[in-house]
């Protein structure tokens, strides 16, 4: 019995049995192994074998899986103990996700009111608060991330200065290749995209950090001693985060110009004296500090959905899984959908 026959044909072959001899039985004499398959198999048969008024010989099969069959077949199913998937009514499913909705909103807000407080209570010398925490985190978010800050930004100004040569070279204006370039970096990309890194590598680790922080029971410790989590865990991730990104987001800005740089003199026919005094035109004061607060807005939009998601962590690893996830899906959907809300009002205001 290596391969057992589909339940199908057995059904067929038991109704045959039933009209002919109204009796079944097993030919176990070459069975040499078996396992919990053939017991479901025969259980099975035997469930057939009843509903169909057949008489089943048990005689013939293995003592081990008479024994089985037995103990399965001591306690009747109840047929009400089974799980049975009802489907949600639709209005009940909107009320559902309106209340968890108003409930996850509610937690935002009363999250933010907790750091506005921190952080008012840092301002006066009062918070529980450690600055070497604070610099250490500064040290992980900031000078361990330019490797990968440099990698994506170069390749992101070499992708502009490919993308502006394709439009602008059919009309002999190659030139204002580094406009673009450098427009497009100080005031957009190069904030932008240290916010998304940023949002992969630090909000995730902070989500992590606290996630397992209370899996651990180590957050519930802190509370027991009266010392708040908000301010001595939460508060020194915030405060590094926000103070590093406009440093990221200027060095961000200096390799993406390199990288149109690069472009533009090895494939564009450009000087580098044209490249440069194209860029220094085309960067004003006002892109640049733009991108430089839009950056410092993405960094506490990053510190806080990791530090939130960290806090709203389960109690088991499944949970800190889920927690990471969910503060980069948040992060980053958050520094995208507000990017474009600052370009609407810098539209509207002519910046």
């Amino acid at each position: 019995m290596d391969r057992l026959p589909e339940m199908r044909g057995v059904q067929e072959a038991i109704e045959g049995v039933g009209a002919v001899a109204g009796r079944m039985a097993f030919d176990a004499s070459g069975l040499e192994a078996w396992g919990s398959g053939l017991v479901a198999y025969v259980s099975k048969c035997h469930e057939l074998c009843r509903q169909r008024g057949i008489e089943f010989e048990e005689s013939s099969l293995p003592e081990g899986v008479r024994r089985l069959l037995s103990l399965a077949n001591a306690v009747p199913a109840q047929q009400d103990a089974r799980r049975v998937g009802a489907r949600t009514p639709w209005l009940e499913y909107v009320g559902g996700r309106g209340i968890q909705t108003w409930a996850a909103a509610k937690a935002m807000v009363t999250f933010l009111g907790e750091n506005a407080v921190a952080l008012g209570k840092l301002l006066r010398g009062r918070a529980q608060f450690r600055w070497p925490d604070a610099f250490l985190v500064m040290q992980q978010c900031g000078p361990q991330a330019l490797g990968i800050v440099a990698l994506i930004n170069f390749l992101v100004g070499l992708i502009l200065a490919f993308v502006g040569a394709v439009g602008l070279r059919p009309f002999g204006a190659s030139i204002f290749v580094a406009d673009m370039v450098a427009i497009g970096t100080v005031r957009e990309m190069g904030c932008l995209m240290t916010g998304i890194i940023l949002c992969g590598r630090t909000g995730a680790a902070f989500a992590a950090q606290l996630g397992t922080m209370k899996v651990n029971q180590e957050i519930s410790a802190l509370q027991a001693f009266g010392i708040s989590p908000v301010e001595f865990l939460v508060l020194p991730r915030m405060m590094a985060l926000v103070l590093m990104m406009p440093l990221l987001c200027v060095f961000a800005n200096a390799i993406a110009l390199f990288g149109g740089f690069f472009v533009s003199i090895t494939m564009l026919d450009m000087t580098a004296t044209e490249y440069v005094t194209r860029t220094v035109e085309a960067i004003t004061l006002k892109s640049f500090l733009l991108g430089i607060g839009k950056g410092s807005f993405f960094g506490f939009v990053v510190a806080y959905a990791g530090c939130l998601r960290g806090m709203q962590c389960g109690n088991n690893a499944a949970a800190v899984g889920e927690a990471t996830t969910r503060a980069v899906v948040a992060g980053i959907t958050a520094i995208i959908a507000s990017d474009g809300v600052f370009a609407v009002i810098c539209n509207a205001l002519k910046l």
